[in-house]
């Protein structure tokens, strides 16, 4: 299949924000794709090559590409970084040196699917002496052979900046309408994708072995499952009621959420965004590898840093400082050890547990983990009134947790990959009074700093999730709360998410100075939740013409690495905070009455 198919679809994409346009011209791609490559075009498409829990990138740096660019095209190095500090976007610059074919000494050739992705599959797994040699030999080759629409997106994929706004449940639709049978097999393929976490992979399934092949789809360790996401309430009064007046009641600790599998070779981590963490957690590893017997086991639990000499839970940012670090980890486990709480099990003894209810998924829990200090089972509390569970939430914060995590027991409370739902309720000590209950909000924009933040981002344009229409929308501007420390980092934090134009899936009203994909994800306070003429989060859905903005926001400190863009607070859970809000001023005023 050449290559130039895909980037025909790849310009369309680009000149449109509207998602049945975006659908339709991946169906008419899909359908024009060899089965046999399918999964190759899938990830593509995603601007990558593998599924993101095996973390293989293809690690190719700005100022390699300029070498490359400058020898395809014959220019210097330098020309090269004038036109890109002009453009802003170097898949642009290659396009645009491409297009004077006079520039040139390459004989341009027809470039197949195969063949790009095997090169750039090729440079990703170069490593050692004469690694980066060998990466500016194979892109050299590639761009040497692509026309200038093919070499503008061979370049931005070289980065990991393809970003075409293509949401993973767009590509699901395509596939459900282009080989399903229609979009009546979108929720079969979902649940392949929540079960596997890897598009390709049902894609490859769909096209050789048709929808049967998809509704047999089975759990596998190795393959991680996308977690289970918890809805948000504020009164325990409300909870039970959605809880049918029972429900089980467990610890939420503040760590760090791992899905851990454990086969007989190996133990494998994977965090809330599906990377790949087990070399930052070998302590963890060794204690499961150690006293879980059973092989072939799924689970979940927090991560949480501890005081040995007291048993103290310690705050969340303590476990972060382990991201990234490879030379002094050990010094680092003995400063700040952990203890793992599990919570959940969905796989064991060749069994798919996230298909039985949670009381069943809990005894089997219990039976594998053995209580030793160091691993534990999270605290669990049956409740069966309000009263119960605000005692409860009061003994989780006094023992240092941020509040509880409320389940179903009924016949609902199956383990739903990938969903949020009323089976699951966070209910935090924040909920109990005005808008100090944090929120976790995605960067989507950014304004230049002034005075002594000059140089520097001086405030974010931050935005909720809404999953409805796979949309980020806009809920406040925050430049409160950051250190000086902060400051100097956010550039670097948040370069690899810029880009020279409003991506497609934020809705936004404001103009900030720099645009980013959204990525890095921030834990926010503020006052109240207000309505705002100017913000897009739950447009409409209070008063027409209005949206809700979050008032004196404030950086908590916390950078949510832990979670993806779209497991933010959503618009739904925003609209709920500021009804809960409207209803307390509503009873304050009706008792101040009285």
């Amino acid at each position: 299949m050449l290559y130039s198919r895909i980037v025909e679809t790849y310009a369309k994409i680009e000149a449109t924000t509207k998602r049945l346009e975006i659908t339709s011209f991946l169906v008419e791609l899909i359908q024009d794709t060899p089965r046999s490559i399918l999964d190759k075009v899938v990830y593509l498409t995603q601007g990558k090559l593998h599924p993101d829990f095996l973390g293989i990138e293809l690690g190719i740096a700005e100022k390699l590409l300029f070498r490359v660019l400058a020898k395809v095209t014959g220019q210097t190095e330098a020309k090269v970084t004038t036109i890109y500090k002009k453009l802003g976007d170097l898949g642009t610059v290659a396009e645009e040196l491409l297009n004077d074919k006079t520039q040139t000494s390459f004989q341009r050739g027809a470039l197949t699917v195969e063949e790009v992705y095997k090169i750039f599959d090729m440079i990703a797994h170069e490593a050692g002496q004469g690694s980066v040699d060998s990466k500016l030999r194979h892109m050299t080759g590639l761009l040497g052979k692509a026309s200038p629409s093919e070499a503008k997106y061979l370049t931005r994929m070289a980065l990991g900046r393809l970003r075409l706004g293509v949401a993973d449940m767009t590509i699901l639709d395509t596939l459900a309408i282009s080989l399903g049978g229609g979009k009546n097999s979108r929720p079969l393929l979902e649940r392949a994708y929540n079960r596997s976490s890897d598009l390709g992979y049902v894609a490859r399934t769909l096209a050789t072995g048709g929808i049967k092949a998809i509704e047999s789809l089975k759990v596998t360790v190795g393959r991680p499952i996308r977690p289970m996401l918890a809805e948000r309430l504020s009164d325990a009064q409300a909870i039970m009621a959605k809880m049918n007046g029972e429900c089980a009641a467990e610890y939420k600790y503040d760590g760090l959420r791992i899905q851990a599998h454990i086969s007989t070779e190996e133990v494998t981590f994977y965090s809330r965004r599906l990377e790949n963490i087990t070399d930052q957690f070998p302590d963890i590893q060794r204690l499961l590898k150690n006293n879980i017997e059973a092989k072939g086991v799924i689970l979940e639990g927090e991560a949480v840093p501890v005081d040995l000499s007291t048993g103290e839970l310690l705050p969340f940012q303590l476990i972060s400082q382990r991201r990234g670090r490879k030379y002094d980890l050990d010094k680092t486990i003995e400063e700040i050890p952990v203890a793992f709480f599990p919570f959940d099990l969905l796989y064991a003894d060749m069994t798919d547990y996230t298909d039985r209810r949670y009381p069943e998924r809990r005894e089997r829990l219990r039976e594998l983990i053995p209580r030793n200090g160091k691993i534990e089972l999270s605290r669990q509390k049956i409740c069966n009134d309000p009263k119960q569970l605000d005692d409860f939430m009061q003994q989780a914060v006094a023992d240092g947790c941020e509040g509880l995590m409320i389940k179903s027991i009924g016949p609902d409370s199956t383990y739903k990959a990938g969903a949020r739902g009323w089976t699951w309720i966070k209910y935090k000590r924040e909920y109990k009074s005005e808008m100090q209950d944090s929120v976790d909000l995605a960067a989507v924009g950014a304004f230049a700093g002034r005075g002594r933040r000059g140089g520097t981002y001086g405030a974010l344009l931050l935005a909720a999730y809404d999953k409805s229409e796979d949309m980020f929308r806009t809920v406040c501007k925050c430049g409160s709360g950051f250190t000086d420390q902060d400051l100097s980092k956010l550039p670097k934090l948040l370069e690899k998410y810029r880009i020279g134009y409003r991506y497609p899936r934020v809705d936004s009203k404001i103009e900030p100075d720099a645009w980013f994909v959204p990525g890095l994800v921030l834990e926010i306070v503020g006052a109240e939740i207000t309505l705002s003429p100017i913000h897009t989060c739950g447009m409409n859905s209070i008063r027409q013409g209005a949206g809700l903005a979050v008032r004196f926001p404030r950086f908590t400190g916390k950078y949510r690495e832990d979670k993806s863009p779209e497991d933010c607070t959503t618009t739904d859970e925003v609209v709920e905070m500021y009804r809960a809000q409207l209803k307390k001023f509503s009873e304050k005023l009706t008792t101040e009455a009285a």
